[in-house]
């Protein structure tokens, strides 16, 4: 499962994991990108539907943003970091019970930076540090920031896991459809969707299913629409069901195919 860049819009993330579990869909491997790499690290975690919507309902802003004297961002990220350590017990990424991995970017090369190991909190804090918003995340002398500047919906990077199917979930805004741009992050946020736009579109056509959430009327920091959000997840992953259902059914009938003729 691939779980794209979105701020406040991520909650949907959660209603597309509920409406898949329903229907007994889990997914081995988490790929995330910003506020994927965050609702995906809690679910490779271990974390079902009904345990991540209590977490994202219960949350607060604070929880997350630590303010500070403006540097090269008003925002740490260290609570951020800390409260994704909390729930996971301090778990490495390679220590999650499904395979996981958080897609930043290199700030001083312009690289996309695959964190498959080591601090997840950390992982998670470096793919959603927007730049101007977050400080640069220091990992190692390298210095990283937000994920979706290079690949929003990292299905690439989920492809050269070797899954047998990829759904990935984009729950961005289009461009065109944005209705109001209200505030300072929505217009980073607005920037980095523009910037990624070519990139996102061409990797998408990877993957084997694309669930995009209606989340056009969310901004970037609602977090009053979070129960919205996950009710559009929800929806949106409900209507793809029937596809997906096929696709695993297809696949399913392939393996045994695959080993009575000695494929791997």
């Amino acid at each position: 499962m691939v779980l794209g860049g979105g701020a406040s819009r991520g909650f949907a993330h959660v209603g597309v994991i509920k409406a898949l579990e329903k229907q007994g869909i889990k997914a081995d491997i988490v790929v995330g990108t910003s506020a994927g790499s965050f609702v995906g690290a809690l679910y490779a975690g271990g974390y079902d539907a009904m345990a991540l919507e209590v977490i994202a309902l219960g949350m607060e802003q604070g929880q997350l943003r630590d303010v500070t004297f403006p540097d090269r961002g008003f925002v740490k990220g260290e609570l951020l970091q800390d409260f994704i350590n909390q729930y996971l017990d301090n778990r490495s990424i390679e220590s999650l019970p499904r395979r996981y991995a958080a897609v930043a970017t290199d700030l001083q090369s312009g690289a996309m930076m695959v964190f498959n190991r080591g601090n997840t909190g950390m992982a998670v804090r470096a793919s959603s540090s927007i730049p101007g918003i977050f400080q640069p995340v220091n990992i190692a002398g390298r210095e990283y920031v937000d994920g979706g500047l290079l690949s929003p919906v990292p299905v690439r990077v989920a492809r050269k896991m070797k899954p047998d199917l990829i759904i990935a979930v984009d729950v961005s805004r289009k461009p065109e459809s944005v209705v109001e741009i209200r505030d300072t992050l929505d217009v980073l946020a607005q920037t980095i969707t523009i910037m990624g736009k070519e990139s996102s579109q061409t990797e998408m056509r990877e993957a084997d299913v694309v669930i995009r959430p209606d989340v056009r009327e969310i901004g970037t920091i609602d977090f009053a629409a979070r129960k919205l959000a996950i009710e559009m997840g929800e929806k949106a992953a409900g209507e793809s069901l029937p596809r997906i259902l096929a696709l695993l059914k297809e696949k399913r009938q392939r393996k045994p195919e695959s080993a009575s003729q000695g494929n791997p």
